[in-house]
């Protein structure tokens, strides 16, 4: 057994939370944002300002009536497996022959998956890449062993559970979806604060909604409440922060104040009352929908990927036919979901914890 432990700490083969729910679920949003999510934005600037070379088909894929054409959007988005793959293997620091062979690795679990792919693939992935990684560099003939170790074992195991995982995930997201649609207020809430505290911790809410494929209402909820903890820490924090916290943890991340809330987890109070608030408010009042890539519902003010969605949302929405305009109330309940009520609400609640000492000063500064 200690010849095992040995070799496994000599191929860097780690069975912890750590390496396999924070590590390797954060790759996996990486590589969804650098594929589906930047293909996606580039077909929606293409389309609403006319960009020739955005909407121009580049490729054109089969013959006859199976034939399909790809902009340069639509060719960054299909590769959202290899994509995941190959960020995940990154993460589990493969080499780099295990590394290139995720790329049809992913590709397959991707397409296995149907609808719940990205789920798939991380799973999948994560596999192939640990396999790959016990052989690596222990033959003479490496060049050859590693790949198709990798490659085998990935498809193989992509086979066997890729459908069921991406069937499962499926069925999980309509089911939100449906809750939802039914119970708008208490989901509203349930979505909201779950995703946003998601967004807060060290783990990918974009992933999760990726996986689960959260759009509709649900994603609406999930876009409040990342949008409420991200301007309502940045917000929060002004006083210790500054312009540049505010734009750290506004347009970047509100993980950076994580290490405040392991030291007075009191901080967490503000934001997450907040997206009890906005969650039902986005479902119930304003009835905001998230139709654009469901990752963007994990994202909030993140480079404003969640905004850009909505959007995305209702320009595909208003192709399809399932909606005939963009309103001043679809405007007014993404500005104040996304970012007024976060902001007020939360400097509300944070003021009154200051005044009963709940937070002290420089509870909330950031090492920037």
């Amino acid at each position: 057994m200690e010849k095992i432990r040995q070799f496994l700490a000599r191929k860097d083969v780690v069975f912890t939370l750590q390496r396999y729910g924070i590590d390797a679920l954060g790759a996996m949003a990486q590589g969804l944002f650098c594929t589906l999510l930047v293909g996606t934005i580039l077909n929606t600037l293409g389309q609403q300002f006319g960009i020739g070379f955005l909407t121009r088909v580049i490729v054109t894929v089969g013959k006859g009536e199976g034939a399909v054409g790809y902009t340069i959007g639509a060719l960054a988005s299909a590769m959202v497996g290899p994509g995941i793959a190959v960020a995940i293997g990154f993460a589990l620091h493969c080499p780099t022959l295990v590394l290139f062979s995720l790329i049809p690795v992913g590709f397959a679990a991707n397409t296995m998956g149907g609808a719940g792919g990205p789920l798939a693939v991380y799973v999948v992935a994560i596999f192939a890449a640990e396999c790959g990684k016990l052989v690596a560099k222990e033959t003479k003939i490496d060049i050859l062993v590693t790949p198709v170790v990798t490659v085998l074992a990935g498809i193989g195991i992509a086979s066997l559970v890729a459908a069921p995982i991406g069937a499962a995930a499926s069925a999980v997201g309509e089911f939100v979806k449906w809750a939802t649609v039914l119970q708008p207020f208490f989901m509203g809430i349930l979505v909201s604060v779950a995703v946003g505290m998601a967004l807060t911790l060290p783990i990918s809410s974009a992933a999760i909604c990726a996986a689960l494929g959260l759009t509709g209402l649900a994603g609406g909820a999930a876009v409040a409440g990342c949008c409420a903890q991200m301007v309502g820490f940045a917000v929060m924090s002004f006083r210790e922060n500054g312009w540049g916290g505010l734009v750290a943890q506004g347009v970047g991340t509100s993980m950076l104040q994580m290490p405040n809330i392991v030291k007075n987890p009191r901080i967490w109070i503000p934001p997450t009352l907040t997206s009890a608030i906005t969650g039902p408010l986005a479902t119930c009042l304003f009835r905001l929908e998230m139709n654009g890539t469901a990752v963007s519902s994990g994202m909030g003010t993140c480079g404003f990927v969640g905004q850009i969605g909505i959007y995305t949302g209702w320009v595909n929405d208003i192709a399809g036919g399932a909606k005939t305009a963009i309103t001043a109330m679809d405007w007014a309940g993404m500005v104040l979901i996304c970012f007024v009520l976060p902001a007020v609400l939360s400097w509300i609640f944070c003021a009154l914890l200051r005044k009963w000492g709940w937070i002290k000063e420089n509870d909330l500064k950031l090492e920037l």
